[in-house]
């Protein structure tokens, strides 16, 4: 991977006037980091900036600014209603065409008779890829269809146009992709390329393109439709943040009405879709976030054509009524996420070592083929290499099926059998698809848009292309190759102290995040990182997932206490310690984190930081607290009230449970010796149960916790049971012993009950039994033992600090 080059916004003076508007949507915090956000991208007019920042204020285009389009595709389809001709949705099998088959799925039913006058058809990613195909339009013409409606997908299939027009099947397109030269021959084609791209409606994806279609036939026929139509938003707001389209505009107004239609979902009292609520537990999101979709719901949808290609199941998911069947439904596409996940990180590793072989000194487009790679993932791969290493990026795989993005425009007939095709990804605002269609004549079938694209060639015009398409794209960089790094741009520098609630809600203020209104980065200068751990991740059935995070705490001088955070794809050891770092980070709430609204001593619970990336300013943190010592203060086994903890906690390091071991203080003395801070001792001797009390108390709460489907944090499970963290793991494997199963997420576990009880032996309850009295044996000694005797065990390790 390439050195990033860092790129800090300025930070400009602003107008008072604008500080005032914008402080005026915030009730406790003056707006100034959301103004100089919204300044820095442009979003400076106070008379629009109203309908940016509230879409109760935005007025959203009309369906029929589509013009003539939009008119001919409602007369046709009003003809086929009143004909009771056999209407088909063709769609597509990612997010956005998912979605934007089930927008159509049940807005048109509305109109026609599902499965007797409307049907849909989803394309096997692995044996047809996208577009339109002439054996799925000879089984729909078999079977009757009169009508075809696309949805995300259409635009440059032309011989298969003229080839459904020849089976008397007519076509209304509805799509957002690169429209080809000529109008294709089709009833309608409805996409927004035919705007300038300052029109509002210019960005909008397949599913929102499938959304004004269906609200022209609401406005046609008013009193038909049963369901209103804002029902529809929260497939809106899943497929245009999924997709990644710039999001001004109508495109931002849907999103932002179909978040708060999304986050219904998660409260059984507002749910109106089942298989949206289910996805959203499963990923333990709330709805009320664009990363609920980016990072949960999403790639979950995605992965299932990825991981089995044919995704039609997922239009049964997002819009059936059955529980049961859902249920199943969500479950089979977490399995599928979960592979996904595996999948693309070894698909990336081999990647990069083929990487190693190339002079990227001289390479302006990065292109790889290996048959072995993973076809499915391929896309992804691209993405990540692409942002990397600053180059676009074609990945190909060889085979005798279709793969991924390979879609459109077909040039040459070729033998399937020496094909090589994959997909492609752009970056330093390359139009990826006139990259890719500069050297059509080597290719056998293209497709995509502005930032990806697919494609297939012959192998034996790899050579060619490769050579070719490097060629092409040298000129856009002004042949300064070698210059090429990545850039990662931070938006605003902030102290450890800002981040929380008041900072996200300004941020929050600016949502939804996504293509053109990028997530904000922070820069937190000279911070060091402490509490560092790192776990395999688990799926819903307690598999261990073969993918990375790391958990840390993040501190700098501003902090009276670390912030949570965490690091995606990383191992601990890649964390560095005892050193000073910059590092840019992004703000998020973990709703999976938040225990029932309760407010902790820091505020709400849940926000934490996502590590983006860091470097060292070379300054170990040992050189930087030149006193290295902390003052021990003891205050056990007295009452203090919550007002004088807080006080103490903002200005010491606090120990306010007994320990079980010389290392949890040593710990807390580190943090008070490198934040210059005493250290108290504020803790007493919890209450000490039996051994077997213990026990019958963990199962009693397994049982309950299992029969409400709840879930409980490790920490609180742990201090109701007065047990440390160890000594818990030994517990869950002596449920897991008796016929329990469990797991264990974002520091959260739950339980499920026994199909039968198994008898457990006397050697493991024994062990549980010992290991809980030498914990309670310890914590009399450490409520016992002198403070001299402290002082001098901690003072001892002073010079492994300094």
């Amino acid at each position: 991977m390439l050195t990033l080059q860092w790129q800090i916004e300025p930070t400009p003076e602003l107008p008072q006037s604008f500080l005032d508007f914008v402080g005026q949507y915030l009730s406790d915090s003056d707006g100034r980091y959301a103004s100089r956000l919204l300044w820095n991208r442009g979003i400076r007019d106070l008379d629009n900036l109203p309908r940016f920042l509230d879409c109760d204020r935005y007025k959203p285009s009309s369906p029929f600014e589509f013009g003539q389009e939009m008119h001919l595709a409602v007369k046709r389809l009003l003809q086929a209603r009143e004909k009771g001709q056999k209407v088909t949705i063709w769609g597509d099998f990612d997010a956005d065409g998912i979605t934007a088959t089930s927008v159509l799925w049940e807005g048109l039913g509305q109109f026609f008779a599902p499965y007797l006058q409307l049907n849909y058809y989803i394309p096997n990613r692995q044996r047809e890829s996208h577009g339109l195909n002439r054996g799925g339009i000879d089984n729909l013409a078999e079977a009757g269809t009169s009508l075809i409606v696309t949805c995300d997908t259409g635009s440059t299939n032309l011989d298969e146009i003229a080839y459904a027009r020849s089976r008397n099947v007519d076509i209304i397109i509805t799509d957002h992709h690169t429209l080809p030269i000529e109008r294709p021959d089709v009833v309608a084609i409805v996409n927004p390329r035919y705007f300038a791209e300052t029109h509002p409606l210019y960005y909008l994806s397949g599913v929102a393109v499938a959304y004004k279609l269906v609200e022209a036939l609401y406005a046609t026929l008013p009193d038909v439709p049963q369901q209103p139509l804002e029902r529809l938003l929260d497939l809106v707001a899943v497929g245009l943040i999924a997709d990644l389209v710039e999001l001004k505009g109508d495109c931002r107004y849907l999103a932002q009405k179909g978040i708060r239609q999304l986050q219904k979902q998660s409260k059984t009292a507002t749910a109106t879709r089942l298989g949206v609520a289910l996805l959203l537990e499963l990923c333990r999101k709330s709805g009320d976030r664009p990363t609920d979709i980016s990072y949960g719901i999403g790639p979950r949808i995605n992965a299932v054509s990825r991981i089995h290609g044919d995704a039609s199941f997922c239009v049964e998911l997002l819009t059936g009524k059955d529980e049961t069947y859902c249920r199943k439904l969500a479950e089979e596409t977490e399995l599928a996420n979960t592979r996904r996940k595996e999948l693309q990180k070894n698909t990336l590793e081999k990647v990069k070592k083929k990487l190693e072989t190339i002079d990227l000194s001289t390479t302006s487009v990065i292109v790889l083929e290996d048959p072995q790679w993973e076809a499915g993932v391929l896309g992804l791969v691209a993405g990540q290499i692409a942002k990397e290493y600053a180059r676009p990026t074609i990945l190909l795989t060889s085979g005798s099926e279709e793969n991924e993005d390979v879609a459109g425009q077909k040039n040459i007939e070729i033998d399937q059998d020496i094909l090589a095709r994959g997909s492609a990804r752009s970056t330093n605002n390359i139009d990826l698809y006139e990259l890719v269609k500069s050297q059509a004549h080597l290719l056998h079938r293209f497709g995509g848009h502005p930032l990806a694209a697919g494609l297939s060639l012959p192998i034996a015009n790899l050579t060619m292309f490769r050579e070719a398409i490097d060629r092409q794209a040298l000129h856009l960089f002004d042949n300064n190759i070698s210059e090429l790094r990545p850039i990662i741009k931070a938006d605003l520098t902030v102290t450890v102290a800002e981040l929380g609630k008041k900072l996200f809600t300004e941020l929050n203020l600016i949502e939804p995040y996504g293509m053109g209104n990028p997530i904000p980065k922070l820069l937190i200068k000279n911070c060091w990182f402490t509490e560092i751990w790192n776990k395999n991740i688990e799926d819903f059935k307690r598999q261990k997932v073969h993918y990375i995070k790391t958990n840390f705490k993040i501190w700098d001088r501003s902090s009276n206490d670390g912030f949570s955070g965490i690091w995606w794809g990383h191992n601990k050891d890649e964390l560095p310690q005892n050193v000073f770092c910059d590092a840019i980070v992004e703000l998020d709430f973990n709703s999976s984190q938040v225990k029932n609204g309760k407010k902790g001593y820091y505020g709400y619970e849940g926000y934490q930081v996502r590590l983006i990336e860091l470097k060292t300013v070379g300054i170990e943190t040992s050189e930087y607290f030149s006193n290295p010592q902390a003052e021990i203060i003891d205050r056990r086994n007295i009452r203090l009230d919550r007002d004088t903890l807080l006080n103490i906690r903002s200005q010491s390091v606090l120990i306010d449970k007994c320990p079980t071991c010389w290392e949890d203080l040593f710990k807390k003395y580190r943090h008070a010796v490198e934040s210059k801070r005493n250290l108290i001792l504020a803790y007493s001797l919890p209450e000490m149960r039996s051994n077997r009390e213990i026990w019958e108390r963990l199962i009693g709460i397994a049982k309950y916790l299992s029969r409400l489907s709840k879930l409980i944090e490790l920490t609180q499970l742990g201090n109701e049971l007065g047990l440390s963290d160890r000594t818990l793991n030994l517990g869950f494997k002596l449920l897991e012993e008796i016929g329990f199963s469990y797991r264990i997420d974002d520091d959260k576990i739950e339980f499920s009950l026994p199909d039968r009880y198994r008898e457990i032996s006397h050697s493991s309850i024994e062990l549980l039994y010992e290991t809980i009295a030498e914990e309670q044996f310890q914590r009399k000694y450490f409520d016992r033992v002198p403070l001299t005797t402290i002082q001098k065990n901690l003072r001892s390790i002073e010079p492994l600090i300094v």
